[in-house]
């Protein structure tokens, strides 16, 4: 075989079946789904698939009025696509890392943004903190996952977990945040020595303050979820 040949470069580049069941990394910024019934995929997200798949946006009413006014006021992006069938189904977000988790019972939340995919079992609803209204044009949205079953959610390079114990809370930014543990209850503040540094015109600075038991996954890029109103 011929260096960078065509048969070398499809031979490196083929899909290979790994044999890992529903969820595979085909790589690290490309899932693979092995679909035989149906799963919820960020919309958008598909790059490919081959068999019978079935693609239909979220009927926000099979989750109930509340989601349905949540997505109303919020505007904001956690929208999904069922995909129904039996083939095998390629998903991808602008590049970013993916990271398959299986909850076995367990809660966690993820920005509405860094939501890939998650198996129908998993039951989801739309929390927002809308503390500090005055400061976050709109407030801040997440999805609650809670369940039994596979979820893939993404990041800018790798994430790091960092602990949260009594003893020991953490503050974030919200848009370095990709995740935490269903434990958490974050809220919003605000760093006035911050804003008193820039200046009013540069707006405030907005931190999440996680306290408690459990953990907290971050990404080393900020990502604007938001757009904060100036001060």
């Amino acid at each position: 075989m011929n260096r960078y040949s065509i048969e070398e470069f499809v031979s490196k580049s083929s899909q290979k079946d790994r044999g890992e069941g529903l969820f595979e990394l085909e790589n690290e910024r490309l899932l693979e789904i092995n679909l035989d019934g149906e799963i919820w995929t960020k919309m958008g997200s598909m790059v490919s698939y081959h068999g019978k798949i079935k693609f239909t946006r979220e009927n926000i009413l099979e989750k109930g009025m509340g989601v349905m006014f949540k997505k109303f006021v919020s505007g904001e992006g956690t929208s999904l696509t069922k995909a129904e069938g039996t083939g095998v189904l390629y998903l991808a977000d602008t590049g970013k890392k993916i990271t398959i988790l299986h909850l076995d019972g367990e809660s966690i939340f993820v920005n509405g943004n860094d939501l890939l995919a998650l198996e129908s079992s998993i039951e989801w609803d739309i929390k927002m903190m809308r503390k500090m209204t005055g400061i976050l044009a709109g407030g801040l949205f997440n999805v609650r996952l809670e369940g039994k079953g596979l979820v893939a959610i993404t990041s800018h390079y790798d994430p790091l977990t960092i602990k949260v114990t009594p003893d020991k809370p953490v503050t974030t930014d919200p848009n370095a945040t990709i995740a935490w543990s269903g434990t958490l209850t974050p809220e919003l503040k605000t760093d006035i020595s911050l804003k008193t540094f820039f200046g009013r015109g540069s707006g405030e600075s907005v931190q999440m303050f996680f306290e408690g038991d459990g953990f907290v996954v971050v990404q080393p890029y900020e990502e604007i979820y938001f757009q904060q109103t100036s001060g």
